[in-house]
């Protein structure tokens, strides 16, 4: 039955009308009433109480009408809930990686995945997935992206989206729009052409609404379009004109996290919902608004009637939560859903026969790099999860290869910082394991002291509002003869002392902008080295500010970091050749770590940290048998990439790491991934750079020609090109046919024939591609338009069909303001990747 609510609004800022109508599907009539019966009771007041958050992850509950809080959480790779203390969370690999997978089937199985995981935390609404399109390899979240490619970005998330909110759970999917790198995230305005928009960098949204989304995430970055210049929450003719009246989107807009300034333009222009709170500009100062007439309160109804909504689908307002199995993280079932997608998700880049490894013929292996001993499994920001384990290369490989000899080789260092300090080297000034903690007012008054044992990242929340600086005090053993090298990193207003002097004072106070540019997660910090003798004894006094992050709360942020004495990098280097050299194999697990790929800085370059790619070829030198494993979620530059026998892109790979990337080694699963971006050969080749905004603006100048397509306007060569990957069987493309379709969505049929022509089976994705005549200058030279995942068993063939939609053959215009299907004859291409199509046929389109 019809939702028959509909509030009008009429005559705002921007001269919009829309109205809120759900459809039959997910709501029903009796909700519907429901909905209706609330806004008839409930005041002005309690109507504007209901749009700001309660608190950083919940909304408001009012139970007199039914409404219960609905909750939200992080949740790209996983969901954290609402608390570090809510234990574990499965840890998928990073977007990047599942999108690697090409797979929209298994891209559902894992959104039922974290469906059970919310529920398990009491998480309502999963804030995933992020559909911004790598533009650039050195944005800074391009690990929590899924694409460079808009179709395969829909596609992907689309799948994962149904899957999701079929158990019952929101998604809101972000951040609209225009928000692809990280510098100066929460001024920078994206100077985008309406055309480029809508057909590119608007395209995964507009799926997502067409797959019935629920939510959509204001970006905190502004949009000039259109002569129109917004920040993204209070931009009318994006969030009232295009996405709640065209695309007839019914959910909740929310803000991304302290990104709502202003009262009455984000009130008009679309924004629904202000998160965190309590407090931002809303509250009070929204209802003043409404009652001078700024705000007509019809819009605060069409509002609440969203959040209503919401609510109801997830089981907080007149209906019971979906049934859904909630397995904890560590669970058999969980683990080898995770395990099978990372390990499908590896990419093959290169490989002359070396892999599969055969175990049984495996006496020694040596396994070099610094992520061989520590991988990075999940990059910095909001994406980051705690996993109940992650399974390391060596065990991995101990299960995989159980009659090998292992030897595990750091070669080097790479990370800039020491490690964090361990437990075990602190003492009190009484002598006491731990820190000393004085909680200081004002006036330099004790109001609390407590003692923390676990020193490296401390954080902890402020409730005394008389605690404005909090003092550590402790004592740091040094043992082990030569330079040890104690690193302090405090976060704001300071002062330090070492052994008794002052050795950094700072007055500069800060507040919610090191958690909106997660500098709080890897501050600078001020090394001491002491040349130590047997043993000695570092005595830090630390005081640092109490950080008021607005609706983050109030807390203090130090990272106290410890280096001991060990072997230089030569000396490792020559212990991974010699490890190398005595080995049947040698593994060599580079990539990039915490310091490189986060939230909140974009990276300044694409070279490996260190001194990986030395590591890399010397132990090529040693033992010509040789694999390199690519730990890393975005680009790096592989200068020695076609002189290694094998080589593997083992992304972000969560919690199963070291069990997957066995298994992609013996062939027990085969890696089937396919770039879902492109592999530079050398950073002077990217079409795009950078997205570093210039005199606050960013200019989206390559227009529609967006990664491959840049790569293939500019005529360059990558190292490897989008939708790239070997696996480990061999194809045949056979032949390729295009037929008209009488479904009017999908215009054309795309059939292709192939062959696995090895003597294992095989995994292979089917990518289509078209390209048009000249006759429109700026429609790119070639698009991606469909794509399949077929398993083939050996030496045996398929056929595999793919629709052409037709919004793979529209273009958007400017001066009629619409979709057209321009006419004319299309060529379509079949085959591995964006650069290897053997097959064409045409398509006419009349």
């Amino acid at each position: 039955m019809a939702w028959h609510l509909e509030v009008e609004v009429r005559e705002w800022s921007i001269g919009v009308t829309t109205t809120a109508t759900p459809t039959a599907s997910e709501t029903t009539s009796a909700a519907a009433a429901q909905i209706r019966t609330a806004l008839d009771e409930l005041s002005l007041e309690e109507k504007v109480r209901l749009l700001t958050g309660a608190s950083t992850w919940s909304l408001h509950a009012i139970q007199r009408i039914g409404l219960d809080p609905v909750t939200v959480s992080d949740g790209p790779i996983g969901v954290r809930g609402t608390s570090d203390d809510g234990g574990p969370s499965v840890q998928l690999p990073a977007p990047s990686g599942t999108a690697a997978t090409w797979d929209v089937d298994l891209l559902a199985r894992l959104g039922t995945l974290i469906a059970g995981e919310a529920r398990r935390k009491g998480v309502d609404v999963v804030l995933a997935p992020v559909v911004n399109l790598q533009r650039t390899p050195a944005g800074g979240r391009h690990f929590e992206c899924l694409a460079e490619d808009p179709h395969l970005t829909a596609e992907l998330a689309a799948s994962f989206v149904s899957a999701l909110q079929a158990s019952g759970v929101g998604a809101s999917v972000k951040h609209f729009v225009g928000n692809e790198q990280e510098t100066e995230r929460t001024s920078y305005v994206s100077r985008i052409d309406e055309r480029t928009l809508r057909e590119v960098y608007l395209a995964p949204f507009e799926a997502l609404v067409e797959a019935g989304v629920w939510s959509v995430m204001a970006a905190y970055n502004g949009v000039s379009l259109g002569g129109v210049e917004q920040t993204a929450t209070a931009h009318g003719p994006l969030l009232n004109d295009l996405l709640k009246g065209e695309w007839g989107f019914d959910g909740v807009v929310v803000s991304d996290w302290l990104a709502t300034k202003d009262t009455v333009s984000s009130a008009t222009g679309g924004l629904d919902l202000v998160m965190p709170g309590p407090g931002g500009p809303w509250d009070d100062a929204l209802v003043a608004a409404v009652e001078r007439g700024d705000v007509p309160e019809a819009v605060i109804d069409d509002k609440v009637a969203r959040i209503l909504r919401l609510a109801h689908r997830v089981g907080a307002f007149g209906s019971d939560p979906v049934e859904v199995a909630t397995p904890e993280p560590d669970d058999e079932t969980v683990r080898s859903l995770v395990r099978e997608a990372t390990a499908r998700s590896i990419v093959v880049l290169g490989n002359d026969g070396l892999l599969p490894l055969a175990p049984g013929s495996l006496r020694k292996v040596a396994l070099v790099g610094a992520n061989a001993v520590e991988p990075f499994v999940q990059g910095g920001g909001s994406a980051f999860v705690q996993p109940p384990h992650v399974v390391s290369p060596l065990e991995g490989l101990r299960r995989a290869l159980p009659g090998a000899d292992i030897t595990l080789v750091r070669g080097g260092i790479t990370e800039r910082r020491a490690p964090l300090l361990p437990a075990s080297l602190v003492r009190t000034p009484r002598g006491a394991a731990g820190i000393l903690v004085e909680f200081l007012d004002s006036a330099d008054r004790v109001r609390e002291e407590r003692v923390m044992t676990d020193p490296g990242a401390l954080w902890f929340p402020i409730d005394d509002p008389a605690v404005v600086r909090v003092r550590f005090t402790t004592a740091i053993a040094l043992r082990g003869d030569g330079r040890h090298v104690v690193e302090v990193g405090p976060v704001g207003a300071h002062e330090l002392a070492v052994d008794g002097a002052t050795v950094s004072t700072s007055e500069h106070r800060v507040g919610s902008e090191v958690v909106l540019d997660s500098s709080y997660s890897d501050p600078a910090t001020i090394e001491t080295p002491v040349d130590v003798h047997g043993e000695g004894h570092l005595h830090v006094s630390l005081t640092v500010q109490v950080i008021d992050a607005d609706a983050y709360g109030r807390f203090v942020r130090v990272h106290l970091r410890h280096r001991a004495p060990g072997a230089s990098i030569d000396e490792e280097l020559a212990q991974a050749e010699d490890a190398a050299a005595a080995a049947d194999v040698a593994i060599v697990v580079v990539g990039t770590n915490p310091e490189t790929e986060s939230e909140g800085w974009d990276r300044p370059s694409l070279a490996l940290p260190g001194r990986q790619d030395e590591l890399v070829r010397r132990v090529l030198a040693a033992n010509p048998r040789t694999v390199v494993v690519v730990n890393a979620g975005a680009p790096v530059i592989l200068p020695w990439l076609d002189e290694v026998p094998a080589v593997l892109w083992w992304w972000l790979p969560g919690q199963e790491a070291g069990d997957a990337l066995a298994d992609a080694l013996v062939g027990a699963t085969e890696p089937s991934g396919r770039l879902p971006w492109t592999l530079p050969a050398a950073e002077a080749d990217v079409p795009v750079p950078d997205g570093l905004p210039t005199d606050g603006y960013v200019d989206y100048a390559e227009r529609l020609d967006v990664g491959h397509r840049g790569w293939d306007r500019l005529g360059r060569t990558p190292a490897r090109e989008f939708g790239f990957g070997l696996g480990y069987a061999q194809w045949r493309y056979d032949a390729l046919e295009v037929e008209a379709s009488v479904d009017e969505s999908a215009p054309a049929l795309a059939r292709v024939e192939l062959t696995n022509t090895s003597g294992r089976d095989g995994r292979e994705v089917v990518q289509i591609y078209l390209s048009a005549d000249a006759s429109d200058p700026v429609r790119p030279v070639r698009w991606l338009a469909g794509f399949a995942v077929v398993d083939v068993a050996a030496g045996t063939s398929a056929t595999v069909e793919i629709p052409l939609r037709r919004r793979r053959f529209e273009t958007w215009s400017t001066e009629t303001g619409s979709w057209t299907l321009p006419a004319g004859e299309y060529t379509v291409h079949a085959g591995r990747s964006s650069r290897d199509l053997p097959l064409t046929a045409t398509h006419v389109i009349p």
